[in-house]
Order: structure tokens, then sequence, then C-alpha cells
């Protein structure tokens, strides 16, 4: 019944839910044709569909809106322009970020998946329903997936793939871990999701140090980093689901304490 009652009552912002991750998707797939046939997609039609799509969310009340002040229990609604802000660019950045975490066999699925139960046991904990069902449902996608995308990969998840997740991950991760947040809690979406966050701020300040668009991909990126530092392949990706699984559970702790 309650599942019921929480699908019944989510059901039209579903709907314009799954319209701008359709969004988000076929700008992917435009890109993933282009480099199949080793054309350059342009980056700003592709962050401008991106920021359109967040845009969307935003719309239809699935944003970040404040917190909860842990000594008096208040809740503070932060100005509605921090919200836009706040809300278009944790799912733009999220969605940057796992795209850019796609550089391995099984790398961007696999700390999507971890960051999902991450996710998951948070939304359970606070008995966010709607949320806790769309996590099954992706983290059940992920693991058929990551069956033929496991080292030596047979399929690929693609821009269009990474992007799709880190938008859907972003988006429920507002309307699930940053709902009912205080001030500590606030940060168990950002710790669950903390690897490819935290890799490619350092990314984006190193190039920015070094005077490089920040748009244009390298090898900077803590895989490739440790690739090139001769870690064997399958232990950089064991290394780097043990660095997103220790985050993950200081995310729930969080919530818990």
């Amino acid at each position: 019944l309650l599942l019921r009652n929480a699908l019944s009552e989510n059901i039209l912002s579903s709907a314009y839910v799954w319209i701008a991750s359709l969004i988000v998707l076929l700008i992917g797939l435009v890109d993933d044709w282009c480099k199949s046939r080793n054309m350059d997609f342009p980056a700003i039609p592709k962050l401008l569909t991106q920021i359109f799509a967040a845009v969307i969310i935003f719309i239809i009340g699935i944003r970040f809106r404040g917190f909860y002040n842990s000594l008096t229990s208040e809740y503070i609604t932060l100005p509605i322009s921090i919200q836009f802000i706040s809300t278009v660019l944790w799912i733009f950045g999220l969605t940057t970020v796992i795209n850019f975490m796609d550089g391995m066999d099984g790398l961007a699925g696999g700390v999507s998946l971890i960051s999902s139960v991450c996710l998951c046991i948070i939304a359970i904990v606070k008995g966010q329903i709607y949320s806790s069902y769309l996590l099954i449902i992706l983290i059940g996608s992920l693991i058929s997936f990551l069956k033929y995308n496991k080292m030596p990969a047979r399929i690929f998840i693609g821009d269009s793939g990474a992007t799709f997740l880190g938008f859907i991950l972003a988006v429920i991760s507002l309307e699930g871990a940053f709902k009912q947040a205080t001030i500590i809690s606030i940060f168990s979406p950002v710790l669950a999701l903390g690897l490819p966050i935290f890799d490619n701020i350092y990314v984006v300040f190193k190039r920015i140090r070094e005077k490089k668009a920040i748009y244009i991909g390298d090898r900077s990126q803590i895989h490739f980093r440790l690739l090139d530092s001769g870690v064997e392949p399958r232990a950089v990706i064991k290394f780097l689901y043990l660095i997103s699984a220790c985050l993950g559970v200081i995310s729930i702790v969080l919530v818990l304490v």
C-alpha cells in the first residue's frame, strides 16, 4: 500500500524525470555516434542540453531546498536562487563526473552500483519508499550490465549510458538522500558518490592551474594516473571499488548518527 501511494504521488514527476533523462540519453547517443565515425561532437550543445534537462528537474519540484538545523530542529529553507544554482550544478556536475569516470571496463558501472547501494540504504533508513524503489531497479540493471561490462568487456556503456547514469543518480539523490538532511547528513550523498566527485574536482583544478580547457579530456583522472604509474588494470578497478565502498560506508554512518 505504501509503495502504491508513493508511486501514485510521484507518477507525474516521474514522467518528466524520464523525459529529461531521455534528453540526456539522446544527446549522449549523438556523441557516441560521432565518436564511432571518428568525428568530434562539440561540447557546448552537450553542455546546454544537460543543463536544460537539469532545469526541467528543478521546475517539477525536485530540488535542493534546504536542511534541518540539528540543534534547533528548525528547517532552513534556502533562497530560490540558491536552490536553482545548487540543483542545476549538482545534476550537471554529477552527470559529467560519472561520464569522466568511464575510462576502463567496469569502472563507471561498478562505482555507480556501489553508490546506488549506499543511496538505497540511506533511502530505506529514511523511509523514502519511492527513492529506494527506483534505486533497487537501478541496482538490478547495473548488476546485469556489469556481467558483460567487466574486464574484458563485451558491451560498453558509452557517453549515453554514463551520462544517463550520472543524471538519474543525481535526481534520485535530490529526491531521496538530500531530503530531511541535517547539517551533517547533507554530506551523505556527496560521499556516496564521492570517488568521481572528488577525483574530478582535482582534475578541474589541475587543468585550470595548467591553463588547459576543462572540457577537453586527458589522462588526469585517478584511474589513468594509477595505470600510468604501473598498476595492473584489474588492481586499479578493485582499488577504486574499495575506495568508493569506504566513502559509501561513511555516508551511511552520517545518516545513522
